[in-house]
């Protein structure tokens, strides 16, 4: 594993979300409500963006292309018509940096 700065935590405010890439792979940032949580940004259904998607506060995001949610937790589906996990990461602020876990 290796750890990546992805900038400052001021880049996502509560509610917002950013993909970065990271060894080509494109990881989404969600920040909900102080929170910080990473997740692939790609949706299980279809080569979409979930980074794209609406955030909740039950730290979820919907897929804006077909409506399929996410547990920003642990990147599962929760609904259809996606399966599956999109994966996660660790994620946390230190020294006011948004740093990533990534293998």
């Amino acid at each position: 594993m290796a750890i990546v700065e992805v900038g400052p935590e001021s880049d996502i405010q509560p509610g917002q979300s950013a993909c970065v890439f990271v060894n080509d792979i494109p990881i989404a940032i969600f920040n909900v409500n102080g929170e910080y949580y990473a997740i692939g940004d790609t949706c299980t259904h279809e080569d979409f963006s979930l980074s794209e998607g609406e955030v909740f506060e039950d730290a979820t995001v919907e897929c804006a292309l077909h409506g399929s949610r996410f547990d920003l937790r642990t990147g599962e589906a929760l609904s259809l018509p996606a399966t599956g996990s999109a994966g996660s990461y660790e994620v946390w602020v230190e020294d006011g940096v948004i740093k990533l876990d990534v293998p």
